[in-house]
């Protein structure tokens, strides 16, 4: 059985009828690849923005959170890496889904391979702003505070900040390519055999040494998911079959 990975694919970003047709694409990928699936791994910003109360989850696109319980509904492993727009999340994957949540990057061993899996985010060498707001936005007590917002009120600010923060950083440069590639070189160095990574949103695969570097693009532009099967990984783009 296949190891499937997909990252970036931001549910929420656009208006509802684009969403709507991304959220069909998706769900034509998950289900598509189900009979066929050893283990899902998702590597973060599944949605464009995520924050989980403790009784109050985003409203929409329960039908992706319902393919999800399909793979660990029929015994398939789901692991979550959070990325930097979903991060704030509780026990709702783990304990209503039964999706394995990982807040911090981690190794796993996959289909024989010791597989590093790392959003990306905060690896960026010119992403200074970025790399100094990431603790704040990860700190527990400011993630604690931020809850006793409404959650209307919480939602709302943090969906449009998102969005521009997205309007702000996509025409700029933040050498993500050479510092995502550099802490894989470093890993792969460390003992790891396949690094993947998703955040740059431009899908890519290369040799390092001895290991593979992949990252696994976006489901905006790319529709790019990654296999790994027999010991080898491989960058694909799902065309609906």
């Amino acid at each position: 059985m296949s190891v499937f990975f997909i990252s970036d694919v931001h549910l929420g970003l656009g208006d509802r009828k684009t969403e709507r047709e991304k959220e069909d694409r998706l769900l034509s990928f998950l289900y598509g690849v189900l009979p066929h699936a050893g283990q899902l791994c998702v590597l973060g910003d599944l949605f464009d923005f995520w924050f989980e109360y403790k009784t109050v989850i985003p409203k929409g696109f329960h039908r992706t959170l319902t393919a999800l319980q399909a793979f660990t509904d029929h015994g398939i492993p789901v692991h979550y890496m959070a990325g930097n727009h979903d991060f704030w999340m509780g026990d709702f994957f783990p304990t209503e889904l039964g999706v394995k949540l990982y807040l911090d990057p981690c190794e796993l061993v996959l289909d024989g391979k010791k597989v590093y899996l790392h959003h990306g985010d905060g690896l960026a060498t010119r992403d200074l702003g970025y790399r100094l707001i990431k603790p704040v936005l990860r700190n527990r007590l400011a993630i604690r505070a931020y809850r006793w917002l409404h959650p209307d009120l919480g939602v709302t600010l943090a969906r449009g900040s998102s969005r521009t923060s997205r309007t702000y950083t996509s025409h700029k440069d933040f050498g993500e390519e050479e510092g995502l590639l550099a802490f894989a070189t470093e890993r792969i160095a460390a003992g790891s055999d396949i690094v993947v990574m998703g955040h740059r949103h431009r899908p890519h695969i290369e040799q390092v040494g001895t290991g593979t570097y992949i990252n696994l693009g976006d489901w905006i532009t790319y529709h790019t998911y990654a296999v790994l099967q027999n010991g080898t990984i491989t960058l694909e783009t799902w065309n609906g079959s």
